[in-house]
């Protein structure tokens, strides 16, 4: 028995450090991936940089913890600035003490260096994290990871290897969870399902199937939200002409008051699922007839529970001038109808950013400024507020400047509290840089998490003094 194991621990030792799983080991330092999808333009890649943050539709990627004071965080992180390599990443910032801990890899991707499989983060109400790691169609397999002890990022046991990619991960203390995610069922298909524990898994249902006449696929996009207060779940998306989604349009929105066994248009018209119909009643806007695109930011709420989605409209997938105006808009419901206003232009499809919503006070915090790399992903980062519900909206501030990247996928932590009220990454969109995480208050003071850590918990260095 001792000459097997120790046969065992030669040949595991002789594993090169490179091929040797890193899951439940602390990494010295935030570093975030560089990635770039490789289609290339005119003016650059369709998207690229540092996407530690990206996407929005992993949802969401941070946890405000009032019981610990504490966010933690997940993000796509790698071994070293020069590297490709994927490492699904949880970091824990300390509100008492302005500090932040070495971050674990609760994941090793190992040979994917995609950020589509970055992770999504929920906490229970006994303060067990649960880490959602995005898969990538049939050909990589998702996982559901849980922290071995209460509000602790030290280690993660597997729960569960599924099919799923763009987890969005929600939470009822008394429903348990609900989690929109997408199924390769044809392209790019939308289900969700529930779980009272997060052991035991329904089989999962069918959301949306939208197939206009001639199509031979279909496929869309969601973003999903919660709000906790009124006990709603909603899922507000785009469709793909006949599966492609480089020609993502509409917006479609639908609600459930029950955990997803009835889902509603937003004044209550029950609509069966799967959604099948271009014009299905809850689609509330329409910009195919405009030759649109439309790429989904963000969902919140206001006091009343009224949705309020942040969206980006093109007139085409690759980057550069030919395919603008590029607008950002919120669409919001008044409790009678959908309302629609323009907030700011922009310069590329994947700027993305978040939405805040606090009574009259609405806050959008966009890379809507152009960066150094002009036509790459991403830019400098603005904030535009309005105090009537979006009729008019101005630049309160911007928040970096001179920067030597694109900072770009500003990200709303879920319950998220002073001073970490967003997170994002930079990167260079040309060329592959390190990409380094920063947190901003609401003010708009900004922190950089340490790129190197030598100690278990270090201070963040100030950006912008």
């Amino acid at each position: 028995m001792n000459r097997i194991l120790v046969i065992v621990l030669a040949l595991v030792l002789s594993i090169p450090a490179s091929a040797q799983p890193l899951n439940n080991s602390k990494q010295p330092g935030y570093k975030g991936i560089w990635f770039t999808l490789g289609q290339e333009s005119g003016y650059g890649y369709k998207y690229s940089g540092g996407l530690g943050t990206y996407t929005v539709k992993h949802n969401p990627m941070a946890v405000y913890a009032p019981e610990v004071e504490k966010t933690f965080f997940v993000y796509g992180g790698t071994t070293a600035a020069n590297e490709r390599h994927l490492l699904c990443m949880i970091g824990c910032f300390d509100h008492k003490t302005g500090m932040v801990q070495k971050p674990v890899c609760v994941y090793d991707k190992q040979k994917v260096n995609d950020p589509h499989d970055n992770p999504a983060l929920q906490i229970d109400k006994d303060g067990y994290l649960w880490v959602f790691v995005s898969g990538r169609s049939k050909k990589r397999p998702g996982f559901i990871y849980r922290s071995d002890n209460p509000y602790d990022i030290n280690s993660f046991t597997q729960v569960l290897k599924l099919e799923m990619t763009y987890p969005q991960p929600m939470y009822d203390p008394e429903r348990g969870f609900i989690v929109g995610y997408t199924k390769y069922t044809g392209v790019r298909q939308l289900y969700w399902m529930t779980s009272a524990d997060g052991t035991e898994w329904d089989q999962g249902h069918h959301l949306a199937n939208i197939k206009a006449p001639g199509d031979k696929k279909s496929g869309h996009y969601q973003v999903t939200g919660h709000d906790l207060a009124h006990g709603k779940v909603v899922t507000t998306f785009n469709r793909h002409l006949n599966g492609d989604c480089d020609t993502r349009t509409n917006i479609y929105y639908l609600q459930t008051l029950d955990y997803g066994k009835t889902w509603t248009t937003a004044d209550g018209k029950v609509i069966e699922t799967p959604v099948t119909e271009v014009d299905s009643p809850c689609r509330i806007l329409d910009a195919q007839s405009k030759g649109q695109n439309v790429y989904i930011k963000d969902v919140n709420f206001d006091a009343d529970g009224n949705p309020v989605i942040l969206y980006l409209t093109s007139y085409g997938h690759q980057p550069g001038p030919a395919h603008g105006p590029r607008d950002f808009w919120t669409a919001n419901w008044d409790g009678k109808k959908w309302i629609f206003n323009h907030i700011c232009p922009t310069w590329h499809d994947y700027d993305s950013g978040s939405i805040w919503v606090d009574g009259k006070n609405w806050t959008v915090i966009v890379p809507s400024e152009p960066g150094p790399q002009l036509w790459g992903t991403g830019g400098e980062i603005a904030v535009w507020k309005t105090t009537n519900a979006g009729k008019k909206w101005k630049k309160s501030a911007q928040l970096t400047s001179d920067s030597p990247y694109n900072h770009g996928y500003v990200r709303r932590p879920y319950g998220g509290k002073d001073p970490f009220f967003c997170y994002w990454a930079d990167g260079n969109p040309d060329r592959i840089t390190p990409s380094h995480i920063y947190f901003s208050d609401s003010k708009g003071n900004i922190w950089k998490l340490p790129y190197d850590m030598k100690e278990e918990w270090e201070k963040p260095e100030r950006y912008n003094k």
